[in-house]
């Protein structure tokens, strides 16, 4: 297997404006061999993120060697968590170095500069992550899956958790883009009770005194919010800083394994909803953690978890058509069949090409070993299909 890592800020956009829209024959397939790109935010404050998933794609593929029997190439690409990079980017792994296949982002805004660029060349886009409300509703795409969830539902499992204790003042607090709007929504659409206030942050923030002044003063029943990466760690350490910890604090993606290494201690017992958790009970998973333990030396979170099923996915597919990569129709079909084990356990595709999957209140914990954790409580939602798989015209 051979992988490139292009970390140019410059890209080749008069390639890529000269492409046609139009479904390509991909080259790389024609000659036996398998491309993949990797799209991910490798600097910057999010690294710890693109990082995960870079380190869980690379993980299962290194074990397999050759990819659905195929000689193997990965491109890995830092986006730089800038939506118009990506987009330059996307358009060069496919024009110029004619993927098969493009995976990722991180993040919802840059899955809106790829998608389009990607997708309507014919090339396949698998979302490690990112899974906005549009392209599992009426905007789905036959060329665009996803191995995480639709954005709402970690957040749906909050809002039902919070409706169990009973809550009827939460204070909500997402950053202000399309991630943040979906989790503010999803927590709505279990959570029935009032609202002690609704604040959208700037992307990247790190200094949330003002926040946390106004949770003071509103004293509410809890505080939900989703604060991935860098914005959770801070969050969670000001927060503790704040003297606010006799207020519930509820959230998805802020208290994970990307940011326990840095909050350790202050964010033990904290709640959090979540499709999976190191602790999960199955031979599969076993294998994952692991594999990721002894070879990176941390503790691996859903953003790694995603991304190995992603290589899992196509290795199934792939195999399946017997390497036959120019043979569209039965890829599609391999590809949703996902015959593959997940690390999480029941895992299947819905028509919108999105998961079906169980969904858990999780608990932030120290480990024997002195490494911190998720750790499943209890399993809120079994089989959960997303709210917008019924708008998809697939």
């Amino acid at each position: 297997m051979k992988i490139k890592t292009k970390l140019l800020a410059t890209t080749f956009a008069a390639l890529a404006l000269s492409t046609p829209a139009m479904a390509q024959d991909l080259p790389s397939a024609a000659d036996g061999k398998l491309k993949i790109g990797l799209i991910y935010t490798l600097s910057g404050p999010a690294a710890a993120l693109g990082s995960q998933a870079r380190d869980g794609f690379l993980l299962a593929a290194e074990a397999m060697g050759e990819m659905g029997g195929l000689p193997t190439e990965i491109i890995i690409i830092d986006d730089e968590q800038r939506p118009d990079l990506a987009a330059d980017k996307a358009r060069e792994l496919v024009a110029r170095d004619e993927v098969d296949f493009v995976v990722g982002p991180i993040f919802s805004n840059i899955l809106g500069a790829i998608h389009k660029p990607v997708t309507e060349t014919g090339t396949i886009l698998i979302s490690t992550n990112a899974g906005t409300s549009s392209y599992a509703g009426a905007e789905c795409n036959e060329n665009f899956y996803t191995t995480s969830y639709q954005n709402d539902q970690n957040h749906e499992v909050m809002g039902a958790y919070a409706e169990k204790q009973g809550y009827q003042n939460v204070f909500l607090m997402a950053p202000n883009y399309q991630a943040g709007k979906d989790s503010l929504n999803g927590f709505k659409h279990s959570y029935t009770g009032g609202v002690a206030g609704e604040v959208f942050t700037e992307l990247g923030q790190l200094d949330f005194s003002s926040e946390l002044a106004q949770i003071a003063a509103f004293q509410p029943d809890a505080l939900f919010t989703f604060m991935p990466g860098g914005m959770g760690v801070n969050l969670v350490k000001q927060y503790s800083q704040a003297g606010l910890t006799t207020i519930p604090f509820l959230s998805a993606f802020t208290v994970d394994e990307t940011t326990l290494p840095a909050t350790q201690d202050a964010a033990v017992g904290l709640m959090g909803g979540a499709n999976w958790a190191p602790d999960m009970d199955n031979a599969a998973n076993k294998t994952f953690v692991d594999a990721y333990l002894a070879k990176y030396g941390a503790m691996p979170g859903t953003y790694a978890m995603q991304a190995y099923d992603a290589a899992q996915l196509i290795n199934a597919a792939v195999s399946s058509v017997g390497g036959d990569l120019t043979d569209r129709a039965a890829l599609k079909s391999a590809l949703h069949a996902a015959d593959f084990d997940s690390p999480r356990g029941d895992f299947s595709f819905g028509k919108n090409n999105f998961p079906i999957q169980d969904f858990y209140l999780v608990k932030a914990e120290k480990r024997e070993d002195g490494l911190y954790q998720t750790a499943i409580v209890e399993k809120i939602f079994d089989d959960y299909v997303d709210n917008y798989a019924a708008q998809c015209p697939m």
